[in-house]
């Protein structure tokens, strides 16, 4: 694979009152982990968050180029909300993952919006990076 773009990023003191930032300042957060978690639910972001906003970021950039590769145009006001959840295994080995991805496109037809999600699925890097290991739900909004 041929690599275009490298992110950098690191993380200190953990998902509890941890920190995480990228080399280039761009982004600088504070960790704090969710009282459903057990944690103080302080001020901070937390892992599935940042998760959470990179994928449907990532998501609405593919659901753009499927679009085009259909020659259709996604309104500006098109949106992907992400909802990622945090769960025990049901091996009992430890934690996993479940998203929802739900796309409003405004004007147009559910069935043609589905379709361009069905696409920006495949293409997607997000999605390849998680097919077979997190459960993945699309849903038109």
């Amino acid at each position: 694979m041929e690599i275009l773009y490298t992110a950098h990023a690191s993380a200190t003191g953990g998902r509890e009152d941890g920190h995480s930032k990228t080399d280039d300042g761009k982004v600088d957060v504070k960790l704090s982990t969710p009282r459903e978690m057990g944690g103080s639910g302080g001020q901070g972001t937390n892992p599935e968050q940042l998760f959470a906003t990179g994928y449907s970021a990532c998501f609405l950039g593919a659901m753009k180029f499927a679009a085009g590769k259909m020659n259709k145009k996604l309104p500006d006001d098109s949106t992907v909300s992400a909802d990622v959840g945090f769960g025990k295994r049901d091996d009992g080995e430890g934690f996993g993952l479940k998203v929802a991805l739900t796309a409003h496109v405004p004007g147009e037809d559910p069935e043609t919006v589905k379709k361009i999600m069905d696409a920006a699925h495949i293409v997607c890097p997000y999605s390849h990076a998680t097919r077979g290991n997190i459960e993945v739900s699309l849903t038109v909004g």
